[in-house]
């Protein structure tokens, strides 16, 4: 199996030492240990791309191309989904910003470290070439994506440039993380140094930030949970620290508490365990789930996504009788711009700290005490499918069998998943949704988790619809060309249908023909051959499959060819349609909001 680094190595160039000030910017991303760059090239920054090949020799870091700049910063954010830690992402101008704005809008979504580096034109009018530096420079670049980044700069001189990323790292690794985005003066990037910068130590510049609970709170939110007889643990954002999951699961068991997740944030909790209420969900906990939450008497959100949303669709417009606890920081990147914050929740005591240190130290509270155990879900065992139609189900029930006990990491999964379909045991099992709610995620995320997990032996399987598989396809020429090996099963109802949905909702609400739905919404007539496409940029292509009985030995074959070291998509023709847990979810969310 090559290694990406065998990939694209340059010759010798014989720099030994900074010459030119995108010079000083490669040697930083270097002593940042950024081990990649994923970039589509633009003659903005020719300086840094010429200084990341012939000065640092492409290595460290390494130079991944892309196609188009949204799968760049999209493989940063996959690759961040599973390390935590930032790569880089590089994008030409004005207008490779403009195309990056949906990958950085999911990162910043799903609150993970991206650092996008950016360019200009130079600053200098007189400076500039005829027409097309014209037309690629901005006097605030910054601005078309300022309201959902943490921080960013324009450095004016290479001393500027080297201190921008290291505060871009810092920030973008600070609790709540997210993206970054520090943009190049082309001239700056060109000129040569006039004096060498003085040597410093990154690490100095770029310590860990860490939150803790005052003593005091935690002691309170430690009695009220002691107390509390039905107490419930809403498992929010988290890391993929094994550690931080293995408190979590202590603190629930200490607590004798039902434990909730979702399907937007990465697996938190283990799906499988007698505490867990209900399989995790995309919109609004339903079922068991539901039933827990309105049961409960304190309730305990470890940064929660969309606390009052999930509060509404179990209560409605009455408040709820449990005293909650919130555990979060994410208020310090509230903003008037995006509404990503949500609703405003109803909150009994407020702990502003980072959920993983606060589990611990409240489990460290935790005094043996008997108390009631609570009735355990029963496990239901799986009923028959029948072959036809061929639906979302039969994909995934087919998959986990030929996947069988080897560890996998899913990347990426479609709206009509349901929880209940694939147990989560472990921090890499799940890595969350694509953060914003924008397509096209789904296959960069895939080749940045993929690379991230190259060597682990975890299989990475992204289960991406075929509007998400389309619009980010070229994607996957990244992962064939640095030999990255994953696993892409396409979902393909040949329908945008979430919307036909939505154009159902709105059809019988005016009393209008509902069998219209479909119009403008079907990817049909003709059928786009999912298999072709990837095939066209070297990945194996497999089916359509539109036969259930195919699926088990299709699945085999293209998890042998990517455990060899290939790219494989999956074609699955599945019939439309959400499951009834969904389907519940989404009328219950209307219904209550």
């Amino acid at each position: 199996m090559t290694d990406p680094s065998a990939v694209e190595r340059p010759l010798p160039s014989g720099a030994n030492a900074p010459a030119f000030g995108s010079d000083v910017v490669a040697e930083t991303l270097r002593a940042l240990d950024i081990p990649y760059i994923a970039l589509n090239p633009g003659a903005s920054y020719r300086g840094l791309h010429d200084s990341i090949v012939n000065y640092l020799g492409n290595t460290r870091p390494q130079m991944l191309l892309c196609l188009h700049e949204e799968s760049a910063v999209a493989i940063a954010h996959g690759y961040a989904k599973v390390t935590g830690r930032a790569m880089a992402a590089a994008v030409h101008s004005n207008v490779g910003l403009m195309h990056a704005t949906m990958a950085i809008f999911n990162a910043w979504c799903d609150r993970l470290p991206v650092i996008v580096l950016g360019a200009t034109g130079p600053v200098d009018a007189m400076k500039r070439r005829p027409w097309i530096d014209w037309i690629h420079t901005a006097r605030d670049q910054g601005a078309l994506v300022r309201p959902y980044t943490k921080w960013d700069d324009q450095p004016a001189s290479p001393g500027a440039a080297r201190e921008a990323l290291m505060r871009a790292y810092w920030l973008a690794h600070a609790a709540p993380m997210g993206p970054v985005y520090v943009n190049l003066d082309a001239e700056m990037q060109e000129a040569k140094l006039p004096e060498q910068l003085t040597p410093l130590d990154a690490a100095r510049f770029t310590p860990p930030v860490t939150s803790a609970a005052p003593g005091d709170v935690l002691a309170q939110a430690a009695a009220m949970l002691q107390a509390a007889k039905a107490p419930v643990i809403l498992v929010g954002r988290a890391s993929r620290d094994l550690t931080a999951w293995n408190a979590r699961v202590a603190l629930a068991e200490a607590l004798d508490a039902r434990a909730i997740t979702c399907l937007k944030t990465a697996a938190g909790f283990p799906t499988d365990h007698p505490l867990h209420a209900g399989p995790p969900s995309v919109i609004a906990p339903v079922g068991n789930a539901a039933a827990a939450i309105k049961a409960a008497d304190v309730i305990l959100s470890l940064d929660w996504i969309d606390l009052a949303g999930t509060l509404r669709s179990v209560f409605g417009t009455e408040a709820p009788g449990a005293k909650i606890i919130q555990v979060s920081i994410d208020h310090h990147v509230h903003n008037g711009w995006s509404m990503d914050h949500q609703a405003l929740p109803p909150v009994d005591l407020f702990i502003a700290a980072d959920p993983d240190p606060v589990v611990p130290a409240l489990v460290a509270q935790m005094r043996a005490t008997a108390k009631p155990r609570i009735v355990r879900d029963q496990a239901v065992a799986e009923k028959p499918l029948p072959d036809a139609p061929l639906t979302v189900e039969h994909l995934a029930r087919a998959l986990r069998g030929a996947v069988g006990e080897r560890l996998c990491a899913l990347t990426h999964l479609p709206l009509s998943w349901n929880g209940a379909w694939w147990p989560f045991r472990h921090p890499l099992d799940f890595l969350g949704s694509d953060g914003g709610g924008g397509l096209g995620a789904g296959p960069g995320v895939t080749v940045g988790a993929a690379l991230a997990l190259k060597g682990t032996g975890r299989l990475p399987i992204g289960i991406c619809g075929d509007g998400d598989f389309l619009m980010g396809v070229t994607a996957l020429w990244t992962a064939t060309h640095y030999r990255i090996p994953l696993l892409i099963v396409v979902a393909n109802n040949r329908s945008f249908y979430n919307d036909e949905v939505h154009q159902e909702r709105v059809a019988r609400m005016r009393g209008r023909p509902v069998e219209n739905k479909w119009i403008g919404q079907r990817i049909a007539d003709p059928d786009i051959d999912v298999a072709a496409l990837a095939r066209a940029q070297g990945a194996l292509g497999f089916g359509p499959v539109e036969d259930a009985s195919k699926l088990a030995g299709t699945f085999a074959e293209a998890i042998a060819a990517v455990e060899n070291g290939a790219v494989a998509v999956v074609d699955v023709r599945v019939e439309p349609g959400y499951t009834p847990a969904m389907t519940a979810a989404v009328s219950n969310a209307e219904r209550k909001a």
